[in-house]
């Protein structure tokens, strides 16, 4: 199935070029996997290299820097390892910061960077939550 009609309700909310990185890399999987998990599972690795979540949606990495953003996204899965819920964790703490600012972060000032990494991804979690609700 084209990417475009697979597209989760977190890219429906993001730029179109977000949109365009997933559905480019999990058609391209398609081609090479078959329809399933392991087509999502490309097109959101594709799309963590340059983007990240913020809230319900996804937006650009700061300055535009690109690479995985988190610790599942640079291994094969075989490898295992912690996903960063789409936050960039090779990000400054000042941007950290940034985007706790911009979701209303409760703290965020006292919050050493795994903190913020935290409660960014709590609040993440929540936002998208509501935003299926609706």
């Amino acid at each position: 199935m084209p990417g475009r009609q697979e597209l989760p309700s977190t890219l429906e909310r993001s730029s179109q070029d977000a949109q365009r990185t997933w559905i480019k890399a999990h058609d391209s999987a398609v081609e090479s996997y078959g329809e399933g998990e392991r087509a999502h599972r490309v097109a959101y690795g594709a799309l963590k290299h340059t983007f990240e979540k913020v809230g319900d949606h996804w937006e650009r990495k700061e300055g535009g820097r690109k690479g995985p953003s988190d610790p599942r996204s640079a291994r094969p899965r075989q490898q295992g390892g912690r996903s960063g819920e789409g936050i960039d964790e090779n990000a400054s703490k000042e941007h950290l910061y940034h985007v706790a600012q911009r979701l209303g972060i409760d703290g965020r000032s006292r919050m050493s960077k795994a903190e913020l990494l935290d409660a960014i991804r709590k609040e993440n979690r929540s936002r998208t939550r509501a935003a299926r609700s609706r």
